[in-house]
């Protein structure tokens, strides 16, 4: 099968589409899927730098975490899945190739509203969001919550299923055409921060001095203060990425006397079975709204696999607002 490989670990100039083997038959309960179209990743542009390798068991040159296509085997025990279904899903990677050999566990069918391409801008984001915001925040309907990066593939998600849920959102980025475009999502309360990272401030008049009930953080260090003095009361503060620093220096004091919680999550490293969880959450909350057009992909640019040296100089340039999918 042709797959994407990362020839040597550096720039996206090193990728190439290269003949690999094609992975093993199905056993048990896991599910040969062709590939149509898969999603591209910060995580993607960290591996091919030699930052974020995929756990044990799957190669660390062939990229790729979230994807949609076609079934075109099961193993013997698979249940849910037939051959010629139409399924998208999240794996630790090797995604973007021809082929995949997945467990039926992390696969949900695609909506009839949906294309490959759609399908394939879909999971990596809305599992994320969806599990960081309701399942461990425990977002409920007429709170509050800021989302940072709010223009990311996670952000856009988290502000989607937000506002279907009855909740009011306020989002961050550096950049105002990209708060522009987010209010067409229904972003509630915009705040730039290309010039300055205090944003606390502007919160607390939008919230009569209460702050707010949650807060979904993928920038990091640079911000966590500012989360603090953001948050209310018994807040939840969700760490989902570090684009800005890993490193922070916060006033515990404040953090006591709010009473707040502070979490952190991933969702590559974690083992099948919580994925599975996750993904079950993402079918029976998230599939529907997607069926029935309350929620929907952010599509910004497909690019042909045998283009994807383009396709991550794209990603990369952070240039785009949605996903960019590659097609098999």
């Amino acid at each position: 099968m042709k797959a994407v490989y990362i020839n040597e670990f550096g720039g996206p100039e090193n990728l190439e589409i290269r003949e690999v083997d094609d992975p093993p038959k199905p056993q048990n309960g896991q599910v040969l899927v062709r590939v149509k179209a898969a999603g591209l990743n910060r995580a993607d542009l960290l591996q091919v730098q030699g930052f974020y390798p995929p756990p044990p068991g799957y190669s660390p040159n062939i990229p790729g975490m979230e994807f949609a296509g076609e079934v075109v085997e099961i193993g013997s025990d698979v249940k849910t899945f037939l051959i010629g279904d139409r399924v998208f899903g999240i794996t630790a990677g090797e995604a973007q190739a021809e082929l995949l050999l997945t467990d039926e566990s992390v696969l949900a069918k695609i909506p009839d509203n949906l294309s490959f391409s759609e399908a394939a801008a879909i999971p990596e984001v809305f599992i994320t969001a969806h599990d960081a915001v309701f399942t461990q925040a425990s977002l409920q309907a007429g709170e509050t919550i800021l989302i940072h990066a709010i223009g990311s593939g996670v952000g856009l998600a988290a502000l989607q299923l937000a506002k279907v849920n009855g909740c009011r959102v306020f989002g961050t980025s550096r950049t105002q055409d990209k708060l522009e475009k987010c209010s067409e999502f229904g972003l509630d309360v915009p705040i730039l921060t290309a010039k300055d990272a205090r944003f606390s401030e502007i919160v607390k008049t939008e919230t009569d001095g209460k702050g707010v009930n949650m807060i979904l953080d993928l920038v990091g260090g640079p911000y966590f203060a500012e989360n603090i003095a953001s948050i209310a009361v018994k807040g939840r503060l969700m760490l989902v990425g570090l684009t800005g620093g890993r490193v922070a220096e916060f006033d515990l004091g404040a953090a006591l006397h709010k009473r707040m919680t502070i979490r952190g999550t991933v969702l590559r490293a974690r083992p099948i079975a919580e994925k599975a969880e996750a993904t079950r959450a993402f079918v029976k909350d998230v599939v529907p709204l997607l069926a029935s057009g309350r929620v929907r992909p952010n599509l910004e640019k497909t690019f042909p696999a045998d283009a994807v040296s383009e396709a991550y100089k794209y990603l990369a340039s952070n240039e785009s607002f949605g996903k960019v999918i590659l097609k098999f």
